[in-house]
């Protein structure tokens, strides 16, 4: 029997939920001033480090590029959801990532997870705010600067084989606005070609 059972799904669901990501902050990050409390060691003489909440082309914490909506629901990690274009579903999640991502799915399947907050960041370090030139120098030759089809939106492109990560422009100030990561054939798709509907 290759399908786990729904209980052993949810207890893992919600162990991946609780255990929270850690990274190194970006080696752009400035170091905090002297006398702030972030350069104090808590009380049990033990360095605090900065829980930095990651998002990339695999998905965020349990929500797995490729995971199904009804059990992401079934184990309480989804709180809303909302019928989109083609039968896409949008959907708000519960816990530690409320608030702070949206996810899409397609057939049932997860297949974007996106932002327009910091945190989370890419694995590299990029997060909504910095400026194209940023992400290039993060990013140099693995990412590209595009147009969409009808030429009135730029996004920065980084391709993972079939997935992407994607930053969008900001509407109102110039630089990032909303990353975005998923199947490419949703992500950058549907930057390229929007839907009209």
């Amino acid at each position: 029997m290759n399908r786990l059972s729904s209980t052993v799904l949810t207890g893992l669901l919600a162990l991946a939920a609780a255990v929270p990501v850690t990274v190194a902050a970006p080696a752009s990050a400035a170091a905090p001033a002297a006398g702030t409390t972030a350069d104090r060691a808590p009380m049990g003489g033990r360095p605090t480090v900065a829980a930095v909440e990651v998002l990339g082309v695999r998905g965020a914490g349990p929500y797995r590029i490729g995971a199904r909506l009804d059990r992401l629901t079934a184990a309480g990690l989804i709180d809303w959801t909302a019928p989109g274009c083609a039968g896409v579903v949008h959907a708000g999640v519960t816990g530690a990532w409320a608030g702070k991502i949206i996810l899409a799915f397609r057939d049932g399947r997860l297949v974007s997870v996106g932002t327009a907050t910091v945190p989370p960041r890419s694995p590299a370090g990029a997060s909504v705010g910095m400026s194209f030139a940023d992400l290039e120098r993060i990013y140099g030759r693995r990412g590209a600067l595009i147009r969409n089809d009808a030429g009135d939106a730029e996004a920065y492109l980084v391709r993972f084989g079939s997935r992407v990560e994607l930053f969008t422009s900001h509407p109102i100030r110039s630089g990032v606005g909303y990353y975005e990561a998923g199947m490419a054939s949703y992500v950058e798709s549907g930057f390229r070609h929007r839907p009209s509907c």
